[in-house]
C-alpha cells in the first residue's frame, strides 16, 4: 500500500520527471512552482533519497529517482484508472477538465458546449485554453485538445472526428449588386476577394470535383488577414467575396448581411478533431465532453437546403490512435 503522504505528492514528482522542469509541471497541474518543489522535497525526505540532479538549466532523475519514477508512474496510473471506473459507475462528472482549442472556433462553438456541460454537472471544473498554436497534449498537461484541419502525428494519442466545417463563398448584397453574382468558378478571377493569408502566403479556396479531385483557386485580392473573424467583417462591409466556414456566417446569411454564392457546387469540408492521451480507462469527464461536442457540433455538418456536400457520417464511437 502506498502511504497517503507519498501518494499526495506523487503527481507533482511524475509531472516534473515527464516535463523536465518544475515550472512545466506546475503549469500542467495548475500549481505554483514552489508548491511542486515542496512536494518533491517532502518525497525525498520521506524516501530518504535524492530524486533529481538539479542545476540552473536542467532537471535530471537520479538512479533512485528513475526507479521510483518507473514504479510510481504505474501506481499513479492504477489509482487514476480506479478513480475513473468509480466515476463511471456513479455517472458523476467531477474534477478539472483542461482543454485547448482554436481561438475563434473555440470561443464561439466549443466553449459554449463545455460551459453547458459544467452547468449541468456542478462538480466539473473547466480550465479552457484558447490558442491557435499546436500545443503538446501530454507535455502541456491537457486532458483534451480540439484541432481543425490536417493532424500532425503524435504517438500515444487518441483522436475522434467531432465535426466538419463546411466552407462557403459569400459576399455582402451591395458588393454583388455592383460586381455581379458569380455563376461558376470561371467567374471568380473577375471578382475581388478577402483572403486568409500571411506575408508571402494566401490560402487557396478549395472546391471538390467529381472523381475525388479538388480545384484550388486564389482569387485576386488587396486584403489578406490571418483572422477569419476579420475576413467576415470585411465581407459584410462590401470589400469582396470571402470563403468562410458556414457556422461563422450562418447568422449573417439569415439576417441578409451576407449572401452565399455558387451554392450548386459541393462544399469543401475541414475536419475538426478531439485529441486526448491514450489511457486504458478514459475519465468520465473527458468522455462526456467528447460525446457532447460530437452531439452538438453535428449541426456544423449541415447547410441550408439546396447546398450539396459530400460527407461521411460522424460515428458516435469512432476513434483511432495517432
Amino acid at each position: 500500500m502506498i502511504p497517503g503522504d507519498i501518494l499526495a505528492d506523487l503527481p507533482a514528482f511524475i509531472a516534473a520527471a515527464e516535463a523536465g522542469s518544475f515550472s512545466a509541471a506546475a503549469s500542467r497541474l495548475n500549481l505554483t512552482r514552489s508548491a511542486v518543489g515542496r512536494s518533491i522535497a517532502r518525497l525525498e525526505h520521506r524516501l530518504g533519497v535524492r530524486l533529481f540532479h538539479r542545476t540552473t538549466r536542467s532537471l535530471v532523475l537520479t538512479d533512485d529517482g528513475q526507479t521510483f519514477f518507473e514504479h510510481g508512474r504505474r501506481a499513479l496510473a492504477e489509482v487514476q484508472t480506479a478513480t475513473a471506473l468509480l466515476d463511471s459507475g456513479r455517472r458523476i462528472i467531477a474534477g478539472r477538465l483542461r482543454v485547448s482549442m482554436p481561438v475563434l472556433f473555440g470561443r464561439l462553438r466549443i466553449a459554449p458546449i463545455l460551459i453547458r456541460l459544467a452547468e449541468a454537472h456542478p462538480e466539473l471544473e473547466l480550465d479552457l485554453n484558447f490558442s491557435d498554436r499546436l500545443v503538446d497534449v501530454v507535455d502541456d498537461g491537457f486532458d483534451l485538445v480540439v484541432r481543425n484541419g490536417q493532424l500532425r502525428h503524435w504517438p500515444g494519442l487518441m483522436v475522434r472526428r467531432i465535426a466538419y466545417q463546411l466552407m462557403r463563398v459569400c459576399a455582402a448584397p451591395r458588393y454583388l449588386n455592383g460586381a455581379g453574382v458569380p455563376a461558376s468558378l470561371a467567374d471568380l478571377p473577375r471578382h475581388h476577394a478577402v483572403l486568409y493569408g500571411r506575408p508571402g502566403y494566401a490560402r487557396s479556396w478549395l472546391f471538390p470535383q467529381p472523381g475525388g479531385s479538388t480545384t484550388e483557386i486564389v482569387p485576386q485580392s488587396r486584403m489578406r488577414f490571418d483572422d477569419v473573424g476579420a475576413i467576415r467583417d470585411a465581407a459584410i462591409s462590401g470589400h469582396g467575396l470571402a470563403w468562410l466556414p458556414y457556422w461563422l456566417i450562418r447568422d449573417d446569411v439569415d439576417a441578409s448581411r451576407l449572401v452565399t454564392v455558387l451554392d450548386h457546387l459541393p462544399a469543401h469540408a475541414f475536419e475538426s478533431h478531439a485529441l486526448w492521451p491514450q489511457t486504458p480507462h478514459l475519465p468520465l469527464r473527458v468522455r462526456m465532453a467528447i460525446d457532447a461536442l460530437v452531439a452538438e457540433l453535428q449541426e456544423e455538418s449541415t447547410l441550408p437546403r439546396g447546398n450539396p456536400a459530400r460527407l461521411e457520417p460522424i460515428s458516435p464511437s469512432e476513434t483511432m490512435s495517432l
